[in-house]
This record gives structure tokens, C-alpha cells and sequence, in this order.
């Protein structure tokens, strides 16, 4: 009995010490006394301006994802090239590996673990009905051979029974983003009405998979990228809202891949009417990211360009 007693006093104990609230000193709510976070941290709006921006060749003017890998920045296009790029940290193509007996439908991201490269062929944003969704998964070895050997992981959205034509740019079951986590990888969409993100996961191996909806976030804009930050610690997303102002979501100090636990914030890009697709980093401070070409005559001409933007400061906890 005393030892009962023991357990539930030590148990009532603990249970009862934690603090739930803001724990990011970056917050406008900062808690000094909270010892557990309950992502209810809000934080001041904040704009930043990019360190670099410099213009991408002309085979790039639909740049795509962007992952760091062999010591170059590797990219590729959304339209029918089956090209995957790499460059130099000036954005020079320094590589070119061609992914062979494919079909580039509409390329949207790239991601890797240590063992494979994965590429997300599942934009849908046209008419909202496409059944082919899936990723491509590259062996990396066989990559860096130029000789890809390549697998598919094919995917449907576990709540989408609706596949009837849509309009342009009004579906809610698009997709531009995903990162690849442990053993699943973690879709966030790009919602064209509501303006949210919701987040699928499905297993990493190739095969036919129900993607399960997770949780939906309210980035309020359209995502358009995702990179998990070193350690699996966070994850940047870059957007842009409708008006083709762009910025970045950044998700971090979350508990066991449950998003919506952590922190959440929004940082405006300074350079308007870019839209931006890519988003990576080698240190977790200098992040790199991709816009493609947009034109709009006679009043907006922005080229395909990388540019560097640095978030350490916002990245301290």
C-alpha cells in the first residue's frame, strides 16, 4: 500500500508541475513560468528582404522544389522536363541527371532522406480530378551514377470523393509540398478556396496508399513548398497569398509530428508578385529559396531567380 501511495504522490506530483502556455521568448504571449508548449503562441507580423537574388538559366523558368544534396542545390521544372538540375550555390547548373521512362505530369517537389531522392508528381490545380497522384522514389546511389533507379509510391486523398472536372485554380485537393519524416511522408496541400493547408500522411514505401488526412492548418495563403529543418527539429513552408505576395510558414517545437502542438508563424517575403516554389537549407539559418517565372504584360516581368533569405533569428528556440 505505501507503495502505492508513493507512485500516485510522485504521479500527481509531476502531472501537476507542468505549466501549459507560450514557451518561445519570441512570442507577444510569452509564459516565463509555462514548462510545456501548447502552441498558442502569436507572434508580431514580421516582413523580411532577401540577402541574395539572383536570375536562374532560361531551362528553369518553371523551377519546382528544391532539395541540398551532394553539394549542389537540386531542382526541376513543372512542366514535361524529366530533367532534375543541379546547381552551385549562384544558381549555375553545374548537373544535369534525366529520370528516364517517366512522365513529368506536373512535377511539384522534391525531397530526400538518406537514402532516396522523392519527387512529387501530384499538382492537380487544373481540373482537380486527377487519379494518378503519386511520388517518384530515386535511389540516390544509382542517382549519382546517372543511372536513376526508380520506384513509385501511388496515393489517393482519404476524404476526396468528388472527381468531377473543376474549375482552374478551385480545388481544395492540390498539392505542392511534402517533406519525407522517419518512416512517412507528410503532404500539405494547397487549398485554392479556403486558403488552409490540410496535412496528409502516408507510408514511405512504394505501393498503393490512402493518404489519411492529419489536421489542417490555417496558413491563410497557398502553399507551395515544405523543408524539414535538420533533426527533423521544424519545417518551413513558402507560399504566397492571392495577390502573389509570398512567405514563409514555419512550424517548430511540436510533439511527435502533431503540427498544430508547436509554434506556428508567418514571415512575409519582401519582394512582391514572386511566386515562389522552392524552399530548402544546408544550416537551418541560411534558407535558399525559388521562384518561377511570372509574367503578366505590359505591368509585371519577374525572371525565374534563387534567393537567399536568413531566418536564424527567428529560429532561436
Amino acid at each position: 500500500m505505501k507503495k502505492v501511495i508513493l507512485f500516485f504522490l510522485l504521479f500527481t506530483t509531476a502531472t501537476y508541475g507542468q505549466i501549459s502556455g507560450c514557451t518561445d521568448a519570441l512570442a507577444k504571449n510569452f509564459d516565463p513560468n509555462a514548462t510545456t508548449n501548447d502552441g498558442s503562441c502569436v507572434y508580431a507580423s514580421a516582413k523580411i528582404k532577401p540577402n541574395t537574388s539572383l536570375k536562374l538559366e532560361n531551362s528553369l523558368m518553371e523551377t519546382s522544389g528544391l532539395i541540398p544534396f551532394d553539394n549542389l542545390l537540386w531542382t526541376h521544372n513543372d512542366n514535361l522536363d524529366t530533367t532534375i538540375y543541379g546547381l552551385d550555390s549562384k544558381g549555375k547548373i553545374q548537373k544535369k541527371i534525366k529520370l528516364e521512362k517517366v512522365i513529368n505530369t506536373d512535377w511539384e517537389e522534391i525531397s530526400q532522406d538518406s537514402s532516396y531522392i522523392y519527387v512529387g508528381d501530384f499538382g492537380n490545380n487544373f481540373l482537380g480530378n486527377r487519379k494518378d497522384l503519386h511520388l517518384l522514389r530515386v535511389e540516390k546511389k544509382s542517382f549519382l551514377l546517372n543511372k536513376p533507379v526508380i520506384d513509385t509510391i501511388s496515393f489517393s486523398y482519404s476524404n476526396q470523393t468528388d472527381f468531377s472536372l473543376q474549375e482552374a485554380n478551385s480545388t481544395d485537393f492540390d498539392c505542392e509540398a511534402f517533406v519525407v519524416s522517419k518512416d512517412s511522408i507528410y503532404l500539405f496541400t494547397k487549398q485554392w478556396n479556403q486558403n488552409k493547408s490540410s496535412i496528409y500522411v502516408l507510408p514511405k514505401i512504394p505501393g498503393n496508399h490512402i493518404a489519411q488526412l492529419k489536421e489542417t492548418l490555417n496558413v491563410e495563403g497557398l502553399i507551395t513548398g515544405a523543408t524539414l529543418l535538420g533533426s527533423g527539429k521544424g519545417i518551413v513552408l513558402s507560399g504566397y497569398s492571392e495577390m502573389l505576395q509570398p512567405f514563409l510558414y514555419l512550424l517548430y517545437n511540436y510533439k511527435n509530428n502533431d503540427f498544430s502542438t508547436g509554434n506556428q508563424r508567418k514571415i512575409g517575403l519582401s519582394f512582391p508578385f514572386h511566386q515562389i516554389e522552392g524552399v530548402t537549407t544546408e544550416d537551418g539559418k541560411l534558407f535558399y529559396v525559388t521562384n518561377e517565372s511570372f509574367i503578366r504584360k505590359p505591368f509585371v516581368n519577374i525572371a525565374q531567380q534563387i534567393s537567399t533569405v536568413d531566418l536564424g533569428s527567428f529560429l532561436k528556440n
